[in-house]
């Protein structure tokens, strides 16, 4: 084989694939043997279906041996643990649910459209207890630490995700993100990722543990790919987007466009402070980098606008119905809204969108960092309310930090992560570009003219 599978893109394996310069065999057994002796110190792939990804892969190279061709055929990727897929546990990192499996047929609507497209599904990746943390460590399979450095967080809750596609075991990874659960741990491992706009891939299967049938659906969350290339968030947005269920019976998913293919051609706003948040020097420096080499190259890039919506109302009014949604289920936990409360957040919430849509008749996409530090050494701490993080010299509450994500999963809208630099000590540093809702291919569009060099 001579491809270099490590660095290789899942578009570019399909091509070799495709022309029969490799087999899904041969890219398969190099995916578990590099997961094999690396994965003992990294522990990303806590969930592994080794035996059947070689039977699918030997389906792959005989369909694609009978001129078969579909846009992953005989990819191998991996998928976060929090997907359903019959036959291998769903946990979320939760002890009591340790071995829990979905019903037969159960299967996450993305996971089936992936595999339909021909993609081989080599196991699943770590998250913390719930999806509730910037690290992936939990009591069910221990702690996933960061490829570029082994005493550091990869993230979370796709850390596993990131991890995986970092390492090189794969070009390809599934995950989900309602507070930066993508975009974070693609900043601090330096891959690609994306947060697609509300409701725009089907959340279907991506449920927890003891839920033996499909429900009514999480509001802000969502689920997106991470990757190697930008080229290939767009590619596996185009199969896992469009509704399920009986809505597909009338509706279809059918994207813009982006609003520009030259980085002359953007407007480009730029934020390096939160009113909620810190952000290390580190990271707006590596924005702030960023945002010279754009405006060199001809993009429109401004420092304020004054059509920005109010990010500090809109963070608290976020963060209210983020701790509504992740403590549903709580033997402990209060109610932290009422019914009306929550019809009242709703429209708040809209409202808000509202002003981010107002904003993007006169910007194309707002940069900011997706986190406020590179990634940090891993933290036992029991409490999360009392973590800290030394931002600039001080410490600052560790929580706060969802605020970056939350700008643009308040009001549903699409953010990449695209990785940018380093720190001075080498480690991976991301923006996040937001964009206008259902618009993703924008805010794509700039992250893969930001990787050829701008």
């Amino acid at each position: 084989m001579t491809i270099d599978y490590p660095t290789a893109t899942a578009g570019a394996l399909a091509k070799a694939l495709a022309d029969r310069e490799v087999s899904s065999g041969e890219l398969v057994e190099t995916a578990i043997a590099r997961i094999e002796a690396m994965d003992g110190d990294i522990n990303a792939v806590v969930v592994r279906d080794f035996d059947r990804a070689r039977e699918a892969a030997k389906a792959a190279d005989a369909a694609l041996a009978r001129g078969a061709r579909a846009p992953l055929l005989g990819v191998p990727m991996t998928v976060k643990e929090s997907f359903h897929i019959p036959g291998l546990p769903t946990t979320w990192g939760v002890k009591q649910f340790k071995g829990w499996t979905p019903p037969p047929g159960f299967e996450a609507t993305a996971v089936t459209r992936l595999k339909a497209a021909g993609a081989v599904i080599l196991g699943k990746t770590n998250v913390p207890p719930h999806l509730a943390e910037f690290q992936s460590n939990n009591p069910v399979y221990g702690r996933t630490n960061n490829p570029n450095d082994l005493g550091r967080s990869p993230g979370g809750s796709s850390g596993g995700s990131a991890a995986s596609v970092a390492a090189g075991y794969v070009p390809l990874e599934l995950g989900s993100d309602i507070g930066g659960s993508i975009r974070v741990p693609a900043h601090f491992c330096g891959v690609f990722g994306h947060k697609p706009s509300f409701d725009l891939a089907p959340m279907t299967g991506h449920a927890p543990p003891g839920f033996n049938e499909p429900g009514a659906g999480v509001d802000l969350s969502v689920i997106g790919p991470l990757a190697r290339t930008a080229a290939d968030l767009d590619l596996a947005l185009s199969i896992i987007a469009g509704p399920d269920g009986g809505a597909a019976k009338a509706y279809r998913a059918e994207l813009p466009a982006p609003r520009a293919t030259k980085v002359s051609d953007f407007r480009v706003l730029i934020l390096r402070d939160h009113p909620m948040a810190e952000a290390d020097d580190e990271i707006t420096g590596v924005l702030e980098d960023l945002a010279e080499r754009l405006g060199h190259a001809g993009a429109k890039v401004m420092n304020s606008h004054p059509r920005l919506p109010d990010i500090a109302a809109g963070h608290q009014a976020y963060a209210a119905m983020l701790n509504t949604i992740i403590t549903r289920g709580a033997p402990t936990a209060p109610a932290p809204m009422d019914a009306h409360a929550w019809m009242n957040a709703l429209d708040t919430q809209a409202a808000t969108a509202r002003a981010w849509a107002a904003l993007f008749e006169e910007v194309d996409v707002v940069l900011a960092p997706p986190f406020g530090v590179a990634a940090f050494p891993h933290d036992d701490s029991p409490n999360l309310f009392t973590h800290t993080l030394t931002i600039n010299g001080y410490e600052t509450p560790y929580l706060a930090q969802v605020a970056w994500a939350g700008m643009a999963t308040y009001p549903g809208l699409p953010s990449t992560c695209v990785p940018v630099g380093r720190t001075e000590g080498g480690l991976p540093v991301g923006v996040q570009i937001i964009g206008p809702y259902l618009e993703d291919r924008t805010t794509i569009a700039l992250a893969g003219l930001i990787e050829r060099g701008v």
